[in-house]
């Protein structure tokens, strides 16, 4: 039962993130700002349930630090547009938001394909290591979470620049 809940959630989340990826997006403040608050309290909380194990806060941390490089390289390879009907919007760099989400499918997919076996035996089903119980699936959860805060920022500090060049 959880599966039929699950499954279609996350699709419904990879398909909305790679639609986000492409092509023209509008600036949208708020929604922006509170994606950031979002992320930064899954990475707070995931930090706190990795405590136990200090891999999976190095996993996290080294995620963050390059994922945070990676949304400083794609601000610079953003476009900013104003449309005929005067709404500001920006054009991501495709290959980053296509890297990131296939980066993301790839793990938990092969993570997926790693513990179904394992939670398929319900004797082995207790004790089976957690689906986030890996340094690299941090480490991409924080490469994700480090890209979007730095990106979205760094949006909306360069949309206030690109409102003030263009009353000029």
């Amino acid at each position: 039962m959880i599966y039929a809940i699950m499954i279609p959630l996350m699709v419904f989340a990879v398909w909305r993130r790679v639609r986000g990826s492409f092509g023209r997006q509008p600036i949208q403040r708020k929604r922006m700002i509170s994606r950031m608050v979002v992320l930064g309290v899954i990475g707070t909380l995931m930090a706190l349930g990795g405590l136990h194990n200090p891999r999976l806060l190095e996993g996290l941390a080294g995620g963050v630090l390059a994922g945070a490089a990676l949304g400083i390289v794609g601000l610079r390879l953003t476009r900013f547009h104003r449309d005929a009907n005067g709404a500001d919007g920006y054009v991501p760099n495709a290959w980053i938001g296509g890297l990131l989400s296939a980066l993301l499918l790839g793990r938990l997919a092969w993570r997926f394909l790693v513990l179904m076996p394992q939670l398929q035996d319900q004797a082995m089903a207790h004790s089976a290591p957690g689906m986030g119980n890996s340094p690299l699936t941090f480490a991409i959860f924080g490469l994700l979470i480090g890209y979007y805060i730095c990106y979205f920022a760094g949006l909306l500090v360069h949309h206030r620049r690109f409102e003030r060049a263009q009353a000029a």
